[in-house]
C-alpha cells in the first residue's frame, strides 16, 4: 500500500429516501467475558494469547469485542454473556461447514468409540490420504501434522533438503506461521541466523523475483507463498494476470520448488486446492484451516519427485496420527464435495460484500472490499484521506473503520478490523440479512 494514492470518485450521499431496517439490532455488554480475561490474566500470559486475543492489534477498541465463547452451532457462537454472534471469522477459518457440523462430528464420534491416538495409527490415515490425492490436483501424496505452521516448516525443510541450497523467497507481507524462521531479525526472541537466508519481494512484482533469483543464482531453494496476498491491515490482492505461470517457469529454470501455503485458502476458491484456481501447479501445497471443520489436523501435499525426500526426514509429533481428526477430515471433504463449497461460498461471500457496500453509500461512505468473496477484507475508507499531500506515500487513516467495526460486534456482527473474513457453509440469508441490517445501524452510529 505504498505510493501515490489512485484518484478516487466523489463519495456516494445519501438519497432523500428513509432507509427502512427490518429490524432492530440490540446493543451488547460484555460483564462476564470482561470478568474472566481478568481472572484469565492473572494465570495466563496475556490473558488470551495469539490472534484470538486483544494483544494483536486487531481488537480496536478493545471494550467492543467478547473473549470467551460459551458454545457455538451453524454460523453462530454465543460468549459468556449469552450473547449471540454471527461469525464472520469462523474461529479464523477452521469452520467451514457450520460449527457442529452433525455428519462431522458423527463420524468423529465413530472414530472416537473405536480408538483414538493409539500406538499403532488407524487406516483412517490412509483413507484421508487417498482422498487428498484424489482431490487436490498438484497432491502425489500426502503428510500429516496438526497445524498450519508444522506444515509449512516441513515444507521449507523439504525444499532445502531436496534441493541441497539455503535460500527461501518470501512475498512481503506475508504470514507462514511463527516458528523463527517465518519472522523477522527485529522481532524478539529471533536471532539474525533464524532469518539470514530468507529473501524477500514485493508482492505480484515479477521483475524483482527474477532479480532475486539472478543475485543468489544456485542457493533459492524455494519460493514460499499465500496463493494471493491476504496479509493483515492492508488491501488484500490478488495475483496479476500471468503472474503464477511466469513464477513457475522461473522456479522450474532455476530448479527451486514452489510452494503454496494454502493454509487459510485451502478449499474455499477450489476443493482442487488454489494453485489449480489460480491456473498453475505447486511442487508443495500446504493445508489446514478447513481441512476438518475445527478438528485438529493439517496436511502438506506434493508431487511424485519429493516423496522421498519427506521419507527421509526426521519430523513428527506426539498426536499427528491421531485418528479422530482424520475421521472428521474424511467426512468434511466429502460433504464439500457433494455441496460444491467454492461456489456456495463465493454466492454468499458477494451477497454479503454488495450488501455491506451498499450500506455504506446510504450513508455517504465508501467500504472497500478485496481478496476473494470467500475470504474477503474489509476497509472503511475516511473522507479525510483525500487531503492527505499529494505525491506522499499513502496511508489509510484506520479509525474510522475500527468504530465502525466496534459498532457492528456491539449488534452481534462478529468482524474484526485488519484481518480478512471467512464465510462458512451454514451462513443463512436471514443471517445475511440481519448483517445488512446491523450494518445499516452501525453507520448510522458513526
Amino acid at each position: 500500500m505504498s505510493g501515490s494514492r489512485p484518484p478516487s470518485p466523489p463519495l456516494n450521499r445519501p438519497s432523500s429516501t428513509r432507509y427502512t431496517i427490518p429490524m432492530q439490532v440490540p446493543i451488547y455488554r460484555y460483564e462476564k467475558s470482561a470478568a474472566e480475561y481478568a481472572r484469565a490474566l492473572k494465570v495466563i500470559p496475556s490473558g488470551i494469547y495469539g490472534h484470538q486475543g486483544p494483544a494483536e492489534g486487531c481488537f480496536v477498541p478493545v471494550d467492543a469485542f467478547p473473549f470467551f465463547s460459551q458454545k457455538a452451532k451453524g454460523a453462530h457462537f454465543w460468549d459468556v454473556d449469552g450473547n449471540r454472534f454471527i461469525d464472520y471469522m469462523c474461529a479464523y477459518g477452521p469452520n467451514v461447514l457450520g460449527y457442529n457440523d452433525d455428519e462431522v462430528d458423527e463420524a468423529a464420534a465413530a472414530q472416537r468409540a473405536l480408538g483414538d491416538c493409539v500406538t499403532a495409527p488407524s487406516t483412517r490415515m490412509i483413507d484421508l490420504a487417498e482422498l487428498l490425492v484424489d482431490t487436490v490436483a498438484s497432491a502425489d501424496w500426502a503428510f500429516f501434522a496438526k497445524n498450519g505452521g508444522d506444515v509449512t516448516t516441513l515444507a521449507v525443510i523439504t525444499a532445502r533438503a531436496h534441493t541441497h541450497r539455503k535460500k527461501v523467497v518470501f512475498f512481503k507481507g506475508y504470514y507462514h506461521g511463527v516458528t523463527p524462521w517465518t519472522q523477522k531479525v527485529d522481532y524478539p526472541g529471533i536471532l539474525p541466523e533464524d532469518v539470514a537466508n530468507s529473501v524477500y519481494v514485493p508482492w505480484n512484482d515479477y521483475e524483482a523475483l527474477a532479480q532475486a533469483f539472478a543475485d543468489h543464482k544456485g542457493d533459492i531453494a524455494c519460493v514460499i507463498a499465500q496463493p494471493y496476498m491476504h496479509g493483515n491491515f492492508r488491501d488484500n490482492e490478488l495475483p496479476a494476470e500471468g503472474f503464477w505461470p511466469k513464477v513457475r517457469a522461473l522456479c522450474d529454470e532455476a530448479g527451486a520448488l514452489l510452494v503454496i501455503d494454502d493454509v487459510r485458502t485451502g478449499f474455499r476458491l477450489d476443493l482442487a486446492g488454489s494453485d489449480h484456481y489460480f491456473g498453475f501447479k505447486a511442487d508443495l501445497i500446504c493445508f489446514c484451516k478447513a481441512l476438518a471443520n475445527g478438528y485438529n489436523v493439517s496436511a502438506l501435499c506434493g508431487r511424485e519427485a519429493l516423496r522421498n525426500t519427506v521419507s527421509g526426514l526426521t519430523y513428527t509429533g506426539s498426536y499427528w496420527l491421531s485418528a479422530v481428526p482424520f475421521a472428521a477430515a474424511l467426512a468434511c471433504i466429502s460433504k464439500m464435495k457433494r455441496v460444491g463449497l467454492p461456489a456456495v461460498l463465493r454466492e454468499k461471500g458477494l451477497k454479503v460484500t454488495e450488501g455491506l457496500k451498499a450500506a455504506a453509500a446510504r450513508h455517504g461512505y465508501r467500504l472497500h472490499v478485496s481478496g476473494a468473496p470467500a475470504l474477503f477484507y474489509l476497509r472503511l475508507e475516511d473522507p479525510d484521506e483525500q487531503a492527505q499531500p499529494p505525491g506522499t506515500a499513502w496511508t489509510p487513516k484506520l479509525a474510522l473503520h475500527q468504530r465502525w467495526i466496534a459498532e457492528m460486534v456491539r449488534r452481534g456482527i462478529y468482524v474484526t478490523n485488519h484481518h480478512n473474513h471467512f464465510l462458512n457453509y451454514a451462513l443463512s440469508d436471514e443471517d445475511i440479512a440481519l448483517t445488512l441490517a446491523a450494518a445499516d445501524e452501525a453507520f448510522s452510529a458513526l
